[in-house]
């Protein structure tokens, strides 16, 4: 028999039989339905950290010291603890770990805390405030929608000047055009240079809630104990390598805290790709889940096709004999039944495909979960729902081919 006269037969079967043929096909399409919702959450969370955790948070090729890693990953109690009792990162430090890189090395002392901000037009609100020093405009490529940025002399004066964010304008400055007007941070006035343009969000948590003053205005005590920084971050630069910038900052530090050669940092020195480390570990415990959760369905599928085309089998006795006779080959009746199972099973995963990808689209639009459809998703949903009814197929196909054609022409 031929393919496609095979997969008219197995497309009208499914016209004929709605019901039959719906049950057939929930578990196939459960299971890849699954698979590419799955699957796109975990490829959309991976660009997301990779590309907005990263750029947003962390910084591009950048390598950042500070007194605790910015993620811990799975740490112990006893880890934790330990780690509350490493000194701080303190402004004298700057220096010496500056010196010690190439020459024009980007760099930023940065120090942050949540603190009340007050303007006459609003009321008081808790909003993230950075005390920042050096280039940290250029590391976190960060631009003004309007105003300025906070010059070098400012900078070194310690000026009461602020670059806010859009929800802070919003927010503080209703239908107001922030620039030059004052706002209060933890109860000092403070004058509006710049509004940064929109830095969008994290997991739904906007990251536009901030303002930006220098390190040596009086934000820094509000933010720090007085000389500590909560971190230094480092910009590579054309060829320089991430591991050696690193390992300078580390040797650095070590000499400054008094730190034997067998005793270890207590410090945290992380390049922009160690800080990922903890998404790898979540992303493979996901990938075993976009595995595990599809094939419950695909098996359940697996079962139900098997099942039904043995029906089939059965009931379609006297067509198989009527066949025969008339000089199909064994490996027609074969070839059919494979085929009428395969196109079930595909059907099955078409419809899976298209539900995965409006669940993972309905995921991504009520929760904070980004989603991207990965091509390759498909088509393996397409070759997977394909294999499965192949595989469950064999057998019925085999029962059929190996029919007596006297026998099943006797079959009423």
């Amino acid at each position: 028999m031929k393919f496609i006269e095979a997969i008219r037969l197995a497309l009208a079967q499914i016209r004929v039989q709605k019901l039959k043929s719906f049950f057939t096909l929930l578990g196939v399409t459960i299971g890849v339905m699954f698979l590419i919702a799955v699957v796109s959450i975990v490829e959309g969370m991976s660009d997301y950290m990779e590309h907005d955790f990263v750029g947003k948070i962390v910084g591009l090729n950048t390598v950042t010291l500070r007194r605790n890693p910015e993620i811990g990953g799975d740490l112990s109690e006893a880890q934790w603890r330990a780690m509350q009792r490493w000194p701080r990162i303190m402004y004298s430090d700057v220096q010496p770990v500056v010196s010690a890189l190439p020459e024009g090395t980007l760099y930023s002392v940065e120090g942050y805390d949540n603190v009340p901000l007050q303007t006459q037009w609003a009321a008081p609100r808790t909003m993230d405030a950075s005390a920042v020093e050096g280039d940290y405009f250029k590391i976190r490529n960060m631009k003004v929608e309007s105003g300025r940025l906070i010059t070098q002399q400012e900078f070194e004066m310690g000026s009461s000047v602020l670059v806010i964010g859009q929800e802070v304008a919003k927010r503080f400055f209703p239908n107001l055009d922030p620039l030059g007007r004052e706002i209060k941070v933890a109860g000092r006035p403070y004058s509006v240079v710049g509004i940064a343009e929109s830095q969008g969000n994290i997991f739904g948590i906007s990251l536009d809630r901030f303002v930006i003053a220098p390190y040596r205005s009086p934000l820094r005590h509000a933010v720090n104990r007085p000389g500590v920084i909560d971190g230094l971050r480092i910009k590579s630069e054309g060829d320089q390598d991430l591991i050696e910038l690193q390992e300078t900052i580390r040797q650095v530090m070590r000499g400054r805290h008094g730190l034997r050669p067998s005793e270890a940092d207590n410090f945290a020195v992380e390049t922009s790709e160690s800080a990922l480390s903890f998404w790898t570990q979540i992303k493979s415990k996901l990938e075993i889940a976009a595995v595990v959760l599809p094939a419950v369905g695909l098996i359940v599928g697996a079962i139900v096709i098997m099942n039904i085309m043995l029906v089939a089998v059965a009931e379609r006795t006297r067509e198989i004999g009527i066949r025969k006779a008339l000089g199909a080959k064994r490996r027609d009746i074969l070839a059919q039944f494979l085929v009428e199972s395969a196109t079930l099973s595909t059907v099955g995963a078409i419809i899976g495909i298209i539900g995965g990808i409006l669940l993972s689209q309905l995921i991504a639009a009520v929760s904070p979960l980004p989603a991207t459809v990965a091509p390759w998703s498909i088509v393996v949903g397409v070759v997977v729902g394909a294999g499965v009814g192949i595989i469950s197929g064999i057998y019925p196909a085999s029962r059929a081919s190996l029919l007596d054609p006297v026998a099943a022409l006797r079959q009423e």
